[in-house]
């Protein structure tokens, strides 16, 4: 298991407890549950934790065999400082890989930042229909290549149209364009030069512009870098503990909310890890084979031990 994901997941409302002893409030159940994902070897979910907290997620690691803990050779994290701590702590060879799909929407947090405060410089008040950079909104998170030429005209006159304003908001919009151009060199093999040319770019676009949500938006990559960069290098993403998150989510709410944290966490490790127990392979030894309607045996029917969570 060389790629390790993490990834929390709100599981409900904290539970409290007040203790007389210390004369505090304890919390009983907490509202976040931290996952440990195998990501590309196929075993799902490997376990949770309760809390979202540094020492948890140490508390689980160390548990782990040295022999296991040697074999991680990535961790892949959203942008979340308190995985990262408890990562060079527990995992002291492990490198570290931001999720890209969190970068970018970093930036599109602070496009829609740099449209907002705008808008109420020019006018006073919130946006609504008829404003012009309101009504471009949408369009001012989506990816430029994938826009229509329709869109694009639209987008750009419109606040050019606004003047210095309306040229504020587009130069928070081209720094998370070029900021996507560097993180599309992922799985294409570049160059140290290709990669340093175009982090130049945006650095460098980030400062002209003179924003500072968009010089924010660069000091922030500037610490995170070097995840960032084992991102370009290596492709890896965290796509697969959000995928797992939904399924713990819909766990959850078919079962109309949990009371017991540790039977939540039993249920969701049950699902998300059916398919690696061969739950869910028509090839595995404890599903056989039955009769249809017309004789043949064609339909697989899965013994209960096979329908067992």
């Amino acid at each position: 298991m060389p790629v390790l994901g993490l990834d929390e997941v709100r599981r409900g409302k904290p539970k409290w407890r007040w203790d007389p002893e210390t004369g505090t409030w304890e919390v009983v159940a907490d509202r976040w549950h931290v996952g440990f994902v195998d990501i590309g070897g196929g075993q799902g979910l490997l376990g949770q934790v309760e809390g979202r907290n540094a020492q948890a997620v140490i508390d689980w690691l160390k548990e782990r065999s040295h022999e296991w803990r040697d074999q991680v050779q990535h961790v892949a994290i959203d942008m979340c400082t308190i995985f990262k701590s408890a990562i060079k702590q527990a995992l002291p060879d492990a490198k570290i890989v931001v999720d890209h799909f969190h970068v970018v929407q970093l930036a599109n947090n602070a496009v829609d930042e740099v449209r907002c405060r705008v808008t109420t410089q020019l006018r006073g008040r919130r946006g609504r229909k008829g404003d012009g950079e309101w009504d471009v909104r949408n369009t001012l998170t989506r990816n430029f290549e994938n826009l229509s030429q329709s869109r694009k005209d639209k987008m750009w006159e419109t606040l050019d149209g606004l003047g210095d304003s309306g040229h504020t908001i587009l130069g928070a919009y081209i720094a998370k364009e070029k900021l996507r151009e560097l993180l599309a060199l992922a799985r294409t093999g570049p160059t140290r030069r290709q990669i340093s040319d175009r982090l130049y770019d945006f650095y460098h676009w980030c400062s002209a512009t003179g924003t500072a949500e968009i010089e924010r938006l660069a000091t922030t990559i500037e610490t995170w870098w070097p995840c960032i960069e084992e991102f370009i290098h290596t492709g890896i993403t965290n796509a697969t503990s959000e995928g797992i998150n939904r399924v713990v989510k819909m766990v959850a709410r078919n079962a109309f909310g949990f009371r017991n944290p540790e039977n939540q966490r039993l249920r969701t490790r049950a699902v998300t890890t059916r398919r690696a127990r061969g739950h869910l392979e028509p090839t595995h030894p404890q599903i056989k084979k039955r009769p249809n309607r017309s004789g043949d045996d064609t339909e697989a029917r899965p013994t209960p031990a096979a329908n067992a969570p």
